[in-house]
Protein backbone atom coordinates (compact mmCIF):
# COMPACT_ATOMS: atom_id res chain seq x y z
CA UNK A 1 0.00 0.00 0.00
CA UNK A 2 1.24 3.36 -0.78
CA UNK A 3 2.34 5.80 1.92
CA UNK A 4 2.78 9.52 1.47
CA UNK A 5 1.27 11.75 -1.23
CA UNK A 6 -0.04 10.50 -4.73
CA UNK A 7 1.99 10.73 -7.57
CA UNK A 8 0.16 13.49 -10.00
CA UNK A 9 0.13 12.54 -13.51
CA UNK A 10 -0.93 14.30 -16.54
CA UNK A 11 -2.03 11.98 -19.74
CA UNK A 12 -1.11 13.28 -22.83
CA UNK A 13 -2.21 11.34 -26.06
CA UNK A 14 -4.06 12.26 -29.39
CA UNK A 15 -6.29 9.54 -29.37
CA UNK A 16 -8.63 9.28 -26.60
CA UNK A 17 -8.66 5.48 -26.26
CA UNK A 18 -5.30 5.29 -25.71
CA UNK A 19 -5.75 8.24 -22.87
CA UNK A 20 -8.68 5.86 -21.04
CA UNK A 21 -6.24 3.15 -21.38
CA UNK A 22 -3.21 4.71 -19.62
CA UNK A 23 -5.78 6.64 -17.21
CA UNK A 24 -6.96 3.11 -16.24
CA UNK A 25 -3.89 1.61 -16.18
CA UNK A 26 -2.92 3.75 -13.40
CA UNK A 27 -6.27 3.68 -11.86
CA UNK A 28 -5.53 0.10 -11.39
CA UNK A 29 -2.34 1.02 -9.19
CA UNK A 30 -1.57 2.17 -6.25
CA UNK A 31 -0.32 5.50 -5.70
CA UNK A 32 -1.24 7.73 -8.53
CA UNK A 33 -3.81 10.41 -9.25
CA UNK A 34 -4.38 11.15 -13.09
CA UNK A 35 -5.55 14.86 -12.69
CA UNK A 36 -6.08 15.44 -16.33
CA UNK A 37 -5.89 14.99 -20.17
CA UNK A 38 -4.63 16.04 -23.17
CA UNK A 39 -5.19 15.54 -26.99
CA UNK A 40 -2.53 18.15 -28.34
CA UNK A 41 1.17 19.72 -27.45
CA UNK A 42 -0.93 23.23 -26.91
CA UNK A 43 -3.49 21.40 -24.40
CA UNK A 44 -0.21 19.36 -22.81
CA UNK A 45 1.43 23.01 -22.30
CA UNK A 46 -1.33 24.39 -20.87
CA UNK A 47 -2.66 21.96 -18.60
CA UNK A 48 0.71 21.48 -17.22
CA UNK A 49 1.22 24.61 -16.19
CA UNK A 50 -2.31 24.78 -14.40
CA UNK A 51 -2.31 21.88 -12.55
CA UNK A 52 1.39 21.29 -12.07
CA UNK A 53 1.18 17.69 -12.09
CA UNK A 54 4.45 15.14 -11.34
CA UNK A 55 4.79 13.54 -14.21
CA UNK A 56 3.37 14.23 -17.51
CA UNK A 57 3.06 11.22 -19.52
CA UNK A 58 3.43 12.07 -23.45
CA UNK A 59 3.05 10.39 -26.75
CA UNK A 60 5.06 11.93 -29.26
CA UNK A 61 2.60 12.36 -32.26
CA UNK A 62 0.55 14.54 -31.58
CA UNK A 63 -1.06 17.38 -33.78
CA UNK A 64 0.38 20.39 -34.61
CA UNK A 65 3.79 20.54 -32.65
CA UNK A 66 5.35 17.54 -31.79
CA UNK A 67 5.59 15.58 -28.33
CA UNK A 68 9.36 16.76 -28.32
CA UNK A 69 8.51 20.13 -28.68
CA UNK A 70 5.75 19.57 -25.99
CA UNK A 71 8.32 18.08 -23.83
CA UNK A 72 10.89 20.69 -24.55
CA UNK A 73 8.37 23.89 -23.21
CA UNK A 74 7.12 22.15 -20.31
CA UNK A 75 10.14 21.37 -18.49
CA UNK A 76 11.52 24.73 -19.58
CA UNK A 77 8.78 26.80 -18.02
CA UNK A 78 8.85 24.29 -14.69
CA UNK A 79 11.78 22.03 -13.74
CA UNK A 80 10.18 20.66 -11.49
CA UNK A 81 7.95 18.20 -13.71
CA UNK A 82 9.28 15.30 -15.07
CA UNK A 83 8.20 13.69 -18.40
CA UNK A 84 7.76 10.14 -19.46
CA UNK A 85 7.14 9.28 -22.92
CA UNK A 86 5.04 6.30 -23.98
CA UNK A 87 4.41 6.04 -27.60
CA UNK A 88 5.01 3.68 -30.05
CA UNK A 89 8.28 5.56 -32.09
CA UNK A 90 11.11 3.50 -31.34
CA UNK A 91 14.02 4.54 -33.66
CA UNK A 92 16.89 5.87 -32.11
CA UNK A 93 16.43 9.62 -33.32
CA UNK A 94 13.27 9.84 -31.63
CA UNK A 95 14.34 8.55 -28.25
CA UNK A 96 17.67 10.85 -27.98
CA UNK A 97 15.55 14.16 -29.55
CA UNK A 98 12.82 13.47 -26.49
CA UNK A 99 15.66 12.81 -23.90
CA UNK A 100 17.77 16.13 -25.14
CA UNK A 101 14.12 18.00 -25.07
CA UNK A 102 14.13 16.83 -20.96
CA UNK A 103 11.89 13.56 -20.79
CA UNK A 104 13.18 11.42 -18.27
CA UNK A 105 12.13 8.32 -19.51
CA UNK A 106 11.08 6.44 -22.56
CA UNK A 107 8.51 3.34 -22.84
CA UNK A 108 7.04 1.80 -25.49
CA UNK A 109 3.19 1.64 -25.50
CA UNK A 110 3.33 -2.17 -25.70
CA UNK A 111 4.73 -2.06 -22.35
CA UNK A 112 3.13 -4.48 -19.63
CA UNK A 113 1.21 -2.27 -16.73
CA UNK A 114 3.91 -2.70 -14.33
CA UNK A 115 6.44 -1.62 -16.43
CA UNK A 116 4.31 1.84 -17.31
CA UNK A 117 3.55 1.81 -13.13
CA UNK A 118 7.53 1.24 -12.53
CA UNK A 119 8.44 3.85 -15.48
CA UNK A 120 6.24 6.79 -14.11
CA UNK A 121 7.30 5.74 -10.54
CA UNK A 122 10.60 6.66 -11.20
CA UNK A 123 10.75 9.74 -13.03
CA UNK A 124 8.96 10.80 -10.31
CA UNK A 125 11.82 9.97 -8.15
CA UNK A 126 14.31 12.11 -10.77
CA UNK A 127 15.49 8.82 -12.15
CA UNK A 128 16.17 8.07 -15.91
CA UNK A 129 14.62 5.21 -17.16
CA UNK A 130 14.65 3.73 -20.57
CA UNK A 131 11.68 0.43 -21.06
CA UNK A 132 13.71 -2.78 -21.63
CA UNK A 133 12.14 -2.80 -25.24
CA UNK A 134 14.07 0.37 -25.75
CA UNK A 135 16.89 0.02 -24.71
CA UNK A 136 17.41 -3.43 -25.81
CA UNK A 137 16.53 -1.88 -29.61
CA UNK A 138 19.32 1.01 -29.02
CA UNK A 139 21.61 -1.14 -27.76
CA UNK A 140 21.52 -3.48 -30.97
CA UNK A 141 21.64 -1.00 -33.11
CA UNK A 142 24.65 1.49 -31.15
CA UNK A 143 26.89 -1.44 -30.02
CA UNK A 144 27.86 -3.55 -33.21
CA UNK A 145 30.62 -5.02 -32.97
CA UNK A 146 33.43 -3.24 -33.81
CA UNK A 147 32.02 -0.01 -34.10
CA UNK A 148 32.55 2.41 -31.00
CA UNK A 149 30.15 3.59 -28.70
CA UNK A 150 31.24 6.31 -26.63
CA UNK A 151 32.70 8.71 -29.30
CA UNK A 152 28.82 9.15 -29.71
CA UNK A 153 28.58 11.26 -26.35
CA UNK A 154 29.88 14.98 -26.35
CA UNK A 155 32.63 15.94 -24.29
CA UNK A 156 30.53 16.97 -21.13
CA UNK A 157 28.70 13.10 -20.95
CA UNK A 158 32.08 11.75 -21.34
CA UNK A 159 33.42 13.84 -18.14
CA UNK A 160 29.84 12.66 -16.22
CA UNK A 161 30.01 8.98 -16.97
CA UNK A 162 34.00 9.18 -15.96
CA UNK A 163 32.58 10.71 -12.88
CA UNK A 164 29.60 7.40 -12.12
CA UNK A 165 32.12 5.25 -13.14
CA UNK A 166 34.26 6.26 -10.62
CA UNK A 167 31.14 5.88 -8.28
CA UNK A 168 29.62 9.58 -7.68
CA UNK A 169 26.56 9.94 -7.07
CA UNK A 170 24.12 12.69 -8.95
CA UNK A 171 24.81 15.38 -6.46
CA UNK A 172 28.66 14.76 -5.93
CA UNK A 173 28.95 15.12 -9.61
CA UNK A 174 26.74 18.05 -9.84
CA UNK A 175 29.15 19.77 -7.09
CA UNK A 176 32.20 18.61 -9.05
CA UNK A 177 31.08 20.18 -12.68
CA UNK A 178 29.34 23.03 -10.99
CA UNK A 179 26.01 21.99 -12.64
CA UNK A 180 22.45 20.71 -11.33
CA UNK A 181 21.36 17.74 -10.05
CA UNK A 182 18.68 17.82 -12.40
CA UNK A 183 21.09 18.38 -15.59
CA UNK A 184 23.15 15.67 -14.38
CA UNK A 185 19.96 13.36 -14.53
CA UNK A 186 19.34 14.61 -17.91
CA UNK A 187 22.77 14.26 -19.52
CA UNK A 188 22.51 10.47 -17.75
CA UNK A 189 19.61 10.31 -19.45
CA UNK A 190 20.89 10.40 -23.01
CA UNK A 191 24.01 8.97 -22.10
CA UNK A 192 21.78 6.15 -21.33
CA UNK A 193 20.33 6.00 -25.05
CA UNK A 194 23.23 6.78 -26.74
CA UNK A 195 25.03 3.82 -25.07
CA UNK A 196 22.05 1.29 -25.36
CA UNK A 197 22.11 0.86 -21.79
CA UNK A 198 18.95 0.42 -19.62
CA UNK A 199 20.62 1.66 -15.74
CA UNK A 200 23.44 3.41 -14.04
CA UNK A 201 25.32 -0.33 -13.70
CA UNK A 202 25.06 -1.30 -17.53
CA UNK A 203 26.53 2.71 -17.75
CA UNK A 204 29.48 2.13 -15.58
CA UNK A 205 30.11 -1.61 -17.09
CA UNK A 206 30.50 0.04 -20.72
CA UNK A 207 32.39 3.01 -19.07
CA UNK A 208 35.58 0.65 -17.71
CA UNK A 209 34.86 -1.86 -20.44
CA UNK A 210 36.06 1.23 -22.90
CA UNK A 211 39.01 2.82 -19.92
CA UNK A 212 37.03 5.79 -19.23
CA UNK A 213 37.35 5.85 -15.52
CA UNK A 214 38.18 9.26 -15.44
Amino acid sequence: MSTGPAIRVLVVDDHPLVRTGLRAVLDLEDGFEVVGEAGTATQAVALASSLAPDVVVMDLHLPGDSGVEATRRIVTAAPGIEVLVVTMVDDDDSVVAALRAGAKGYVLKGAGRDEIARAVRGVAAGEAVLGAAVAGRVLGRLARPGEPVLPELTGREREVLALVARGLGNHAIARHLVISDKTVGNHLSTIYAKLGVADRAAAISRARSSGLTG
